[in-house]
C-alpha cells in the first residue's frame, strides 16, 4: 500500500512542538481512559469528576462502571464510552455483539470495538467486516471506533486493508491501539489509517491511542492529521487521543501562561 507519508513529513510530524497552543487544542479531543485492573467505585468517580472538569471529549470505562459513570455526567457534554472484545480480539461474532448490544443498554455513547486480530494476521480480513457490521446493526445511532492494534498487524498492507474493511463496514472511528502489550501508536500506522480515512473523504475519524503520555507526543498526531486532511476536519468528531497520564502534562503545559510557553513541551 501506498500512503502520502513521505519520511519528510514523519520528520516534520516528530518535531512538532508541545506548546500552550498544541495543548489548548488537543486537550478537547482527549478520551480519558481508566481501564486499569484496579478501578472502583471511587476512582471511577474521581474520573468523570476530573473529565468533567477538565472538558475532555469523553471518558471511557470498563462496561462494569457504565451505570455510576452514566449518572455522573448525565447533563453534561462530556461523552460516555467503553470497550467491547477488549483487550485480546475474540472473533466470536455472537459474544461481541452481546457485549456491544450490553454497553448501549448500559449507557454507552460510544464503543471502542477491537478487530478480531488473530484472523486479520491470518489474512481473513472479511471477519472484520463481519463484526463491525453486526455491531454496527446494534447501534445504528452511536460511535463504534474500531481498534485496529497496529502495533501487532505491523505492515502497511494489512493495516491498510483491516482499516478499509472496518470503514466499509461502518466504522466511525479507526483505532490505532489497545494500549494493552504490543506496541501502540505510531505516525507511521497512523499515516497509513488518515490515508485510508482520506480515500473515504473523512468521513471516518481517527483515535490515536498507545503510548501517548506528553503534549509534544499527542502535537505530532495533530499535525500528521492536519497533513492529511482538509482544515476544520480537527475536531471531537474526528480526532481523539486515547490516554490516561497525558491530560497530566496537558494541564502542566496550560498552566504556563502563553507568553512564557517554549518549545520544550
Amino acid at each position: 500500500m501506498t500512503f502520502k507519508s513521505p519520511p519528510d513529513l514523519l520528520g516534520a510530524a516528530a518535531a512538532a512542538p508541545g506548546d500552550h497552543a498544541a495543548a489548548a487544542r488537543i486537550l478537547p479531543l482527549v478520551d480519558l481512559t481508566a481501564l486499569g485492573e484496579g478501578d472502583d467505585i471511587h476512582s471511577i468517580d474521581a474520573l468523570c469528576a476530573r473529565g468533567l472538569a477538565a472538558g475532555v471529549a469523553a471518558v471511557c470505562v470498563w462496561p462494569g462502571f457504565l451505570p455510576q459513570a452514566k449518572a455522573r455526567l448525565h447533563g453534561h457534554p462530556v461523552k460516555l464510552a467503553t470497550v467491547a472484545n477488549f483487550p485480546d480480539g475474540s472473533g466470536d461474532i455472537a459474544r461481541v455483539v452481546r457485549e456491544t448490544a450490553d454497553a448501549l443498554a448500559a449507557g454507552a455513547d460510544e464503543v471502542d470495538l477491537v478487530i478480531p486480530v488473530q484472523a486479520a494476521l491470518d489474512g481473513d480480513v472479511g471477519l472484520i467486516s463481519e463484526l463491525v457490521e453486526a455491531c454496527r446493526a446494534k447501534a445504528p445511532e452511536r460511535t463504534l471506533k474500531v481498534i485496529l492494534e497496529t502495533g501487532r498487524l505491523v505492515e502497511p498492507a494489512l493495516i491498510g486493508a483491516a482499516a478499509r474493511a472496518a470503514v466499509m463496514a461502518g466504522a466511525d472511528f479507526l483505532k490505532t491501539s489497545t494500549g494493552r502489550g504490543a506496541p501502540g501508536a505510531t505516525l507511521e500506522a497512523a499515516a497509513v489509517l488518515l490515508a485510508v480515512i482520506e480515500e473515504a473523504g473523512g468521513r471516518v475519524g481517527l483515535k490515536v491511542a498507545g503510548g501517548i503520555r506528553t503534549t509534544q507526543q499527542a502535537a505530532q498526531y495533530l499535525y500528521l492529521a492536519e497533513h492529511f486532511m482538509s482544515p476544520g476536519w480537527v475536531r471531537p468528531e474526528t480526532l481523539r487521543f486515547g490516554a490516561s497520564a497525558l491530560l497530566d502534562d496537558l494541564e502542566r503545559v496550560l498552566a504556563v501562561p502563553p507568553d512564557d510557553d517554549d518549545d520544550d513541551g
